[in-house]
C-alpha cells in the first residue's frame, strides 16, 4: 500500500478508498502497510479511527490488520544433508525478471565483491535465475538486455576458462530442483528494490541444513524484512553495502550461521501457510461480528 502522497495522486483515489469500506477486514503483509492504509483512508475518505481500533468510513466499520503470508516450511526441508562444494561457494538469486527486483543492482554488487575482495575470485559464483515475465512489454525486454550486458561484462573482466563468476539463467526452474539449489548455496541473495513480502527469502531459509546452513542477505525494503531480522539486512540501492555483506556472509563462522538460521527458521515455522490462513479467518469472523455492532464514535475532546 503506497503512502498517502502517492495514493492521492491516483485519479480514482476516492473511489478506491470508499470501496474498501465494503469489507469487514483488510489484511496487509506488514505493519508498515497497515499504517499506510489507515493514513490513506483518513486522507482520502475522511475515515475516523474509533476506540475499538476499527475505522469508521461512510457509515461502515472496517478493521485493518497485518497478516504476513508464509510458506509450507516442511516442504522445503527434505531429510538428509546436502554436501557443499569445498572450493567454490554459490550465491543464489531467484527472482522474476521484473524491474522491482533490483537485478542490475544485484549484479553490480557481486562485481563490487570481486573487485574489493579479490580472494573470492574463483571462490564464489553468482547464480541468478530470472524467470521470464511480461516479455511483450518493452521495459522488461530492456531489463533482460541490460542484465545480459552486465553479466557479460563481469564474466569478461573476471572470468577464466575454468571459472565464470556469473551464471545467468533466463528461465523457470522446477521446484524440486530449486530446493536443491537453495540447500547447496552458501548465500541466498534476496534484494528487491521494493516487495510486499518475498517468499523466496523464506523458502531459502526453510531449505537449509541446520547443521551447515547458508546465510540470507535480505533487502530491508522487502516485507519479509519486518519478520526476518536475523538476516543480513541491506539497502539494495547501495551496491557497495550489498557487496560488503556478501563478503561477510561468505566468511561467516559456522556458529554464527547456525544462530541466525535457527532464529529465522523459528519465524517461518511458527507461521506456516495453514496457521496464516486460520489466523486470517479467525480475525475475519471477529471483524464481521464487530461490523454488526452499533457504530459509536466518541465526541472530539
Amino acid at each position: 500500500m503506497p503512502p498517502p502522497e502517492a495514493f492521492l495522486a491516483i485519479p480514482e483515489y476516492r473511489t478506491l478508498a470508499t470501496a474498501l469500506g465494503a469489507y469487514d477486514l483488510v489484511g496487509m503483509q506488514t505493519m508498515h502497510d497497515v499504517g499506510n492504509v489507515i493514513s490513506c483512508l483518513r486522507s482520502a475518505a475522511g475515515a475516523e479511527l474509533i476506540p475499538s481500533g476499527r475505522l469508521a468510513i461512510d457509515g461502515s466499520q472496517i478493521r485493518v490488520g497485518s497478516f504476513p503470508i508464509s510458506i509450507d516450511a516442511q516442504f522445503f526441508a527434505p531429510g538428509g544433508t546436502a554436501p557443499r562444494a569445498p572450493v567454490v561457494k554459490r550465491v543464489l538469486g531467484v527472482d522474476r525478471l521484473d524491474y522491482t527486483k533490483g537485478l542490475p543492482q544485484k549484479f553490480r554488487s557481486f562485481a563490487h565483491l570481486l573487485k574489493a575482495y579479490p580472494y573470492f575470485r574463483k571462490h564464489a559464483v553468482l547464480a541468478q535465475i530470472a524467470a521470464p515475465t511480461r516479455e511483450s512489454v518493452e521495459v522488461y525486454a530492456d531489463i533482460r538486455q541490460e542484465l545480459e550486458g552486465i553479466s557479460g561484462a563481469i564474466n569478461g573482466e573476471y572470468g577464466d576458462v575454468d571459472w565464470m563468476p556469473v551464471h545467468y539463467i533466463h528461465r523457470a526452474v522446477p521446484r524440486r530442483r530449486l530446493i536443491t539449489l537453495y540447500r547447496t548455496s552458501a548465500v541466498g541473495l534476496v534484494t528487491p528494490l521494493r516487495d510486499g513480502m518475498n517468499l523466496t527469502a523464506k523458502e531459502y531459509v526453510a531449505a537449509q541444513d541446520p547443521a551447515d546452513p547458508g546465510v540470507l542477505i535480505l533487502s530491508r525494503f522487502a516485507g519479509a524484512a519486518e519478520e526476518m531480522t536475523d538476516a543480513l539486512l541491506v539497502n539494495p540501492y547501495c551496491t557497495e553495502e550489498v557487496g560488503d555483506a556478501l563478503a561477510d556472509a561468505l566468511s561467516m563462522s559456522l556458529p554464527e550461521r547456525q544462530r541466525r538460521h535457527a532464529a529465522l527458521y523459528d519465524v517461518i515455522a511458527r507461521r506456516n501457510t495453514s496457521i496464516w490462513a486460520e489466523e486470517f479467518v479467525l480475525h475475519l469472523e471477529r471483524a464481521a461480528g464487530e461490523a454488526r455492532s452499533p457504530l459509536v464514535i466518541s465526541p472530539a475532546a
